[in-house]
């Protein structure tokens, strides 16, 4: 009970070392944050005795992307947040950043154009960004999005210009509503800040694997051409969309080399060389409301 009660967590835009700059973006001088004194003032309190005021600190610190400031929480998942459920909406060529497709926090109340693509692993869509650990064998943190938006195996659905802040704080996922001609397959998504310009950064990513979808350890083909419900777990983030941003959201197949190709055979990995290509259709109608779930945080005092 102590430990869960006096531990303390720190949540930077960071990759393993603390600083300002991390993959394209540039969070400002309070994001350079000295890790060491940070791990000394801990040891100090817990090790020496020494009452350097940590005890009577909020326990979570947090760095909110976008507006570039620390903030104090007494809890992560904060409790506060509001998820609110971003459906997905399109005529049906949500394909590309110059397709149709839109987000909408109005609950699709009829029938809907579905939108598809193909997916060859022959030419999986490359790593831009995102989670991985240094950097290598593609860059890793936010990178400008758009060379991977223009491909027509990536659905892109963005929202109308904020006319105000909207602060993201906390566990992101979407809900997918999902099929293929294929018995297995994979499906992305990302989260994305589309700066003024037309620029966009990945905020938070997630994949799923089709045949783990209910289960790790039993995992079961798929019917081709059925409807799946996938849940992709995008981790967290901590992000200001500004006022004048959109938010965008990408859906595809591959994220290659940071994560494995998938051949879209069902072969036991490793046993096979087989490939194939996976035609795919992504639902969002009353039925099937494909969605991103935000925890949205009310407007902070300042």
């Amino acid at each position: 009970d102590k430990a869960r009660r006096m531990s303390h967590m720190v949540i930077g835009p960071w990759g393993h070392g603390a600083s300002r700059k991390f993959g394209a973006l540039d969070f400002g001088p309070t994001a350079d944050v000295d890790a060491s004194h940070l791990q000394l003032r801990w040891y100090d309190y817990w090790l020496k005795g020494i009452d350097n005021g940590l005890a009577s600190e909020p326990p979570v610190k947090l760095f909110v992307m976008g507006r570039n400031e620390w903030v104090y929480e007494r809890e992560y998942p904060i409790a506060r947040a509001q998820d609110r459920p971003f459906y997905f909406a399109s005529g049906g060529k949500a394909n590309t950043e110059r397709g149709d497709g839109r987000l909408t926090w109005t609950k699709p109340a009829a029938a809907s154009a579905s939108d598809r693509y193909r997916y060859d692993p022959a030419d999986p869509v490359p790593s831009v960004g995102g989670n991985n650990c240094c950097g290598t064998p593609t860059a890793a943190g936010p990178q400008d999005q758009r060379p991977v938006e223009g491909r027509q195996d990536v659905l892109v659905y963005t929202s109308d210009v904020l006319q105000e802040e909207l602060e993201v704080t906390g566990p992101v996922k979407v809900v997918l509503y999902a099929s293929s001609d294929a018995v297995d397959t994979d499906f992305v998504a990302k989260l994305v800040d589309v700066y003024p310009d037309g620029s966009s950064y990945n905020m938070a990513e997630g994949i799923v694997r089709a045949r783990y979808r209910d289960s790790l350890s039993r995992p079961s083909p798929m019917q081709p051409g059925t409807p799946y419900r996938f849940e992709i777990d995008l981790v967290g983030t901590s992000v200001a969309f500004l006022k004048g941003h959109r938010i965008r959201v990408q859906i595809a197949s591959s994220h290659f080399p940071q994560f494995d190709r998938n051949p879209n055979t069902g072969d036991p990995f490793g046993t096979s060389d087989r490939i194939r290509v996976a035609e795919q259709t992504i639902y969002h109608d009353a039925e099937r409301p494909s969605h991103i779930l935000l925890p949205v945080i009310p407007p902070r005092t300042r």
